[in-house]
């Protein structure tokens, strides 16, 4: 479970953050000296994806070295509040001179973030690294001793924060950051962060340990003056696997990153998960149980979408169990998945600060065919609302082989609503209460479920919707489907008598003789 105030503190503290002006010449590419370390370890000629792959290649047929670059003390003994009070210098942005419309600030080391990442910047395709300067920070209440301007250049930074005028053309807003691990959030226009996404899961949900690949290096492509996408380079690194990422990032109404990697396997994996994403889900209308909460729902996305390769598209609740849950499906040559945030209606939620209506939805979109796998879901027990605890991802049935590279390209949507151009039928919400009606009994479960859409909406009240409902134990009453006016969409009854405490998988979608008119809404009920 990743903490959401803690390990990835900048990602929430940057929200704060304004826009900083740049100091002329501040980001000039210059000539690398012998101790430039992109000169060392960088490929002679022309920069290219071709290098970073060439580099993930080489670290692979090497035994794995963590980069244990010294930490002075300063940074070292940061706390939450200490970190979080260094800001870059708003006269140092990269590129800020340049007048050109992305822009880069860096995140020092300290605290949770003691990993060493390297950045480098390409100019008419060479690549000369950035050499960290105690000057380019604001320190604001810390105590900063004497000897700081003396740490060394090749300290390195914990990772990058991009800005882009996504919101107004004379404001540079934050639009993306990649911090911690190697995770990555982004954001589209009118939304705030929300959902993370990873460069790579491994082992995530097993009993063993978790290893979390780590992003040591970047190279930030220069964009021109009239620039509509940036492009970022990535070395990934872990005792398992080495890679090389690219990330074309396209801001707007929807936030796109293309996102192309190799990856090199120094021994085989347990689980390997592909394009991962990571979210929080605390309570909303469906958790079976009393929260102690005056907010009706808090959560950063509230269910999983997959389209299978054969167009079926699943909509997953989510839920935060009392226990861990893992739940797979079925989905060879997947067209599609995604932890959506679909409820977008402030009084579900009730929070002035949190906003949690204008958290995006982020859905995968694999670019070729990815074969025979699976899309997992983790939901992991939480107690709050700090933690990241959703976890989602796509396991390919066969692991990679060791020493072979194994490339995948896939396309990350971010948006308030992905599927705005969807006319099925679509799942709005689900809710489980008592059975009954005059007396409540708690030994059955009502399930009471939304669907809404075009197709939902252009119906006459009076056609015969009839719904397919089944589950893998327990028994099942008759389903009841009315139309819903205040949605103006349907609405699905039914109840489950079951069998023990579970587990249930439940299925359910919408039709009117042959004609399928909804998603299939897919359940797991444990009683807890």
């Amino acid at each position: 479970m990743i903490p959401r105030r803690f390990g990835l503190l900048p990602l929430c503290a940057a929200i704060s953050l304004t826009v900083a002006a740049l100091a002329p010449d501040a980001w000039k590419v210059a000539e690398a000296g012998p101790s430039a370390r992109g000169a060392e370890q960088g490929v002679p000629g022309h920069f290219t994806f071709a290098s970073v792959v060439r580099r993930a290649g080489e670290l692979a047929a090497s035994p794995y070295q963590p980069d244990q670059a010294a930490l002075p003390a300063f940074f070292a003994g940061l706390d939450y509040d200490q970190y979080r009070d260094i800001r870059f210098r708003r006269d140092q942005a990269i590129w800020r001179a340049d007048s050109l419309p992305f822009n880069v600030e860096l995140f020092p080391r300290g605290f949770l973030h003691k990993d060493r990442v390297m950045i480098n910047l390409i100019e008419g395709g060479k690549a000369v690294p950035v050499p960290f300067k105690s000057s380019l920070y604001n320190y604001g209440k810390n105590d900063v001793p004497a000897d700081l301007a003396d740490t060394p250049e090749d300290l390195g930074f914990a990772g990058l924060r991009l800005l882009y005028p996504l919101n107004r053309d004379d404001v540079f807003d934050e639009l993306a950051v990649f911090l911690g691990a190697s995770y990555f959030r982004a954001v589209p226009q009118g939304l705030n962060y929300g959902i993370s996404a990873r460069g790579l899961a491994i082992d995530t949900g097993l009993k063993s340990k978790e290893e979390f690949p780590i992003f040591r290096e970047f190279w930030l492509e220069k964009p021109d003056r009239d620039a509509t996408s940036i492009t970022i380079y990535a070395l990934l690194d872990s005792p398992s696997v080495a890679g090389a990422y690219r990330f074309l990032i396209t801001p707007g109404l929807e936030t796109v990153i293309d996102v192309k990697a190799q990856l090199f396997f120094r021994e085989r994996v347990k689980k390997l998960g592909l394009a991962p994403l990571t979210s929080m889900f605390f309570h909303a209308e469906d958790t079976d149980r009393f929260m102690d909460d005056f907010r009706p729902e808090v959560h950063d996305s509230d269910g999983l979408l997959i389209e299978t390769g054969t167009g079926e598209r699943i909509w997953r609740p989510l839920v935060n169990p009392k226990g861990l849950r893992i739940s797979d499906f079925h989905a060879d040559s997947p067209r599609a998945f995604g932890v959506l945030q679909r409820d977008r209606d402030f009084t579900s939620y009730q929070d002035l600060e949190a906003q949690y209506q204008k958290r995006p939805s982020a859905l995968v979109e694999p670019l070729g065919d990815w074969g025979k796998g699976v899309v997992e879901v983790v939901e992991i027990p939480s107690d709050s609302e700090r933690y990241d605890n959703i976890a989602a991802f796509w396991v390919p049935e066969r692991a990679p082989a060791v020493g072979k590279p194994f490339e995948y390209n896939y396309r990350l949507r971010l948006a308030a609503d992905p599927e705005a151009k969807l006319t099925g039928g679509r799942t709005l919400s689900t809710r489980i209460g008592g059975a009954g009606t005059a007396a409540l009994d708690s030994s059955k479960r009502k399930f009471v479920v939304d669907f809404g859409g075009p197709n939902l909406a252009g119906l006459p009240t009076d056609t015969p919707v009839e719904a397919a409902v089944t589950a893998s134990s327990g028994t099942l009453s008759k389903a009841v489907v009315q139309p819903n006016p205040e949605t103006k969409g349907w609405r699905l009854f039914f109840e489950l008598t079951p069998e023990g405490t579970g587990p249930v998988d439940l299925r359910a979608y919408l039709r009117n003789g042959n004609d399928v008119l909804s998603e299939t809404w897919s359940f797991q009920w444990i009683r807890e």
